[in-house]
C-alpha cells in the first residue's frame, strides 16, 4: 500500500464508558491496550469487522469513532500487524477534534 493509497478515515473502537470520557476530556490517550503498546490502535475500514470479532466479541455498548488521519499528520504510522496487514497506530494522544463521526455498535 503506497502513501496514496492509504485512506484518509480510520476507526476506533471505544466502549461506551471511554467514549464518555474522551468526549468529557477532549483528548483519548488510549484504551488499556493501547497504553500498554505505546500506541492508539486503530483499524482502517475493511479491518474493521475482523477487530470486533476478535478483539470485542460478546461485548455490548461499543462506540466506533471515525478518526479523520490527515488531522493527526506524523502521529500515525501504517505498521503490520494481523494477518501481516498494514494497520494505522496513532503515536501519541487522539484530540477529539480528529473525530469526524461515532456510531453504535
Amino acid at each position: 500500500m503506497t502513501d496514496a493509497d492509504r485512506p484518509a478515515t480510520a476507526y476506533k473502537i471505544l466502549t461506551a464508558q471511554q467514549w464518555a470520557q474522551f468526549d468529557a476530556d477532549g483528548v483519548f490517550h488510549g484504551a488499556p491496550v493501547d497504553v500498554a503498546d505505546g500506541y492508539i490502535h486503530l483499524s482502517a475500514a475493511e479491518q474493521l469487522q475482523g477487530t470486533l470479532d476478535k478483539h470485542f466479541a460478546g461485548q455490548s455498548d461499543l462506540v466506533i469513532a471515525e478518526v479523520d488521519l490527515t488531522a493527526l499528520g506524523d502521529l500515525v504510522k501504517w505498521e503490520i500487524s494481523r494477518g501481516d496487514a498494514l494497520f494505522p497506530h496513532i503515536y501519541g494522544p487522539l484530540p477529539l477534534a480528529a473525530v469526524v463521526g461515532t456510531r453504535a455498535v
